[in-house]
């Protein structure tokens, strides 16, 4: 079911994409992790490049952003099933 598109979607690509973005956020996700079992946020804070962190925070928020919106679309498609 397709939602606010009337372009041609390649799906085979975009299943592609959506599985290597999968891999991608699940090392990321990995790597956050060491970060925060290795170093408190005051020490992040203190010791971290306030660049660095700022365009971090800035790429969780636009993830959060975007896979809040697919989440409601799941929603949305899940209702029009029932």
């Amino acid at each position: 079911m397709q939602f606010g598109t009337s372009k041609k979607i390649d799906v085979p690509r975009l299943q592609a994409d959506l599985a290597a973005a999968s891999v991608e956020l699940l090392s990321a996700h990995c790597a956050t992790d060491r970060v925060r079992l290795q170093y408190s946020p005051r020490d992040i804070v203190a010791h971290g490049e306030r660049a660095t962190l700022k365009k971090a925070i800035a790429s969780a928020h636009a993830l959060y952003d975007f896979f809040s919106e697919v989440h409601r679309h799941i929603k949305l498609a899940e209702k029009a099933e029932r």
